[in-house]
């Protein structure tokens, strides 16, 4: 799969809106918190297709909103829906 670049500033207002923190976003996505510090600040970033993918689904958005392709939506602010998990792992 070809690696996608994401926009770290728009990463980091869509977790901070959608009231997610990094170790809860890093525990649902399947990455480290230091990879998505390092997805939040850093320029140019490549990040596999299968992670952008996880990382979209769990912020509940398009991957094409978190590439920059799609606008961000009114929606994409909102706080995340609550997750219908029932063994507690997911807050």
């Amino acid at each position: 799969m070809v690696p996608e670049t994401i926009l770290p500033e728009r990463l980091k207002t869509i977790r901070k809106a959608r009231k997610i923190g990094r170790t809860k976003l890093a525990k649902l996505s399947g990455l480290t918190e230091r990879q998505l510090t390092k997805l939040e600040t850093a320029k140019g970033v490549d990040l596999p297709a299968t992670s952008l993918m996880q990382l979209a689904h769990v912020l509940q958005v398009t991957p094409y909103v978190l590439t920059g392709e799609f606008a961000l939506d009114e929606s994409d602010l909102q706080p995340a829906s609550t997750s219908s998990c029932t063994s507690g792992c997911c807050g």
